[in-house]
């Protein structure tokens, strides 16, 4: 065998010392050392090498060199507002929620949570939108399991028959229960009397005790006329969590904004997939409704109002309970310099 010189010997070493390291690595991410990597990889050869550095007779270190500057996460800040349209339900709901940071941020896990839909009636299904779509209410329970929720209950008062008729008549239980939600009952003697200490004019009212104790509160109304405050959006969709209503009626503007004053949920969804344009808030005629497959999110309910009102051509400072809630510092009513997100699913 011939004698291998010290040059052969490093060229050799090299070449292995290069293969065992590159199938190192393939290996660390699951893979196997490409046949043809090994058959066309070639080295280089010592006159294609770039020179050494000389030697550092004097033994000093080399000048130190500036650090480049260690890069910053700018972190990204959430819209106001998202506004999702042209898609299914579930999809505009899913969209939504991830443009403002995903329902993580709004559900932590072992979480309490109430939704607040619509279901102002028990002789409407969904279609007469009168009811809040039961395929957003479902979606918003996955979500809220999905993010780690221990419970997720579901619940209103409607003011036209029983409740259970109307759970069911709306579609909304199936949809709740599917997801692995509880459609609650609210019953009479679980309201408890409660001050308001930031309101203008509603003082006290009985308040649900669930609301009261909930982790988290999600308020998704359906977006429809009203003949006495207008629309009924996202604020005025918490009188159904007071006892007494009527007292509202006085000065309904000013104190559907008081009671936004002591329960402010985490998030508003406003079901706009069907809106009911006239002869709200119980509808009856199909002549009424208008199909936008529409949702818009915000954790400011008064945002969301303001900017829901445009599908009926109102401005915000249109709707009382909007002014007062401005006026309070409840939220924004601002279009104009918010930032609002719109995501399109349409074709």
């Amino acid at each position: 065998m011939a004698k291998l010189t010290r040059r052969d010997f490093l060229k050799s070493t090299a070449l292995g010392v290069g293969a065992i390291t590159l199938g190192a690595v393939l290996d660390a991410c699951g893979q196997a050392l490409p046949t043809e990597i090994r058959s066309t990889f070639t080295p280089l050869a010592a006159t294609d090498l770039p020179p050494t550095s000389p030697p550092n007779p004097t033994n000093t270190l080399p000048a130190a060199t500036e650090s480049p500057p260690t890069p910053t996460n700018t972190p990204v800040i959430p819209p106001d507002l998202v506004v999702a349209h042209g898609g299914e339900p579930e999809e505009l709901v899913r969209r939504a929620i991830a443009a403002l940071g995903g329902m993580e941020k709004f559900v932590a896990k072992g979480a309490n949570v109430i939704v607040k839909p619509n279901i102002c009636v028990d002789y409407h299904t969904y279609e007469y939108a009168a009811t809040t779509n039961p395929w957003v209410v479902g979606t918003l329970v996955k979500m809220c399991f999905e993010s780690g929720a221990a419970s997720v209950k579901v619940m209103d008062a409607p003011f036209g028959g029983t409740q259970k008729h109307a759970y069911e008549i709306s579609g909304i239980r199936e949809q709740v229960e599917a997801a692995g939600g509880e459609m609650a009952y609210m019953l009479a003697y679980r309201y408890v009397e409660t001050d308001f200490p930031k309101a203008v004019v509603m003082k006290k009212n009985g308040v649900y005790d669930d609301i009261l104790n909930a982790d988290v509160l999600i308020n998704v109304p359906i977006a429809k006329q009203h003949s006495s405050s207008r629309l009924t959006l996202g604020m005025k969709n918490l009188m159904g969590v007071v006892w007494n209503r009527s007292t509202l009626h006085m000065n309904l503007g000013q104190c559907i904004a008081d009671l936004n004053s002591l329960i402010r949920p985490q998030l508003t969804i406003v079901d706009a997939i069907r809106i009911l344009t006239a002869n709200g808030p119980t509808g009856g005629s199909l002549g009424d409704v208008k199909k936008l497959d529409t949702i818009v999110a915000s954790p400011d309910v008064v945002a969301v109002d303001s900017f829901a009102a445009t599908f009926f051509g109102l401005k915000p400072e249109d709707l009382a309970y909007i002014v007062a809630g401005t006026t309070m510092g409840l939220g924004r009513s601002d279009l104009v310099n918010m930032k609002i997100e719109q995501i399109s699913l349409g074709a």
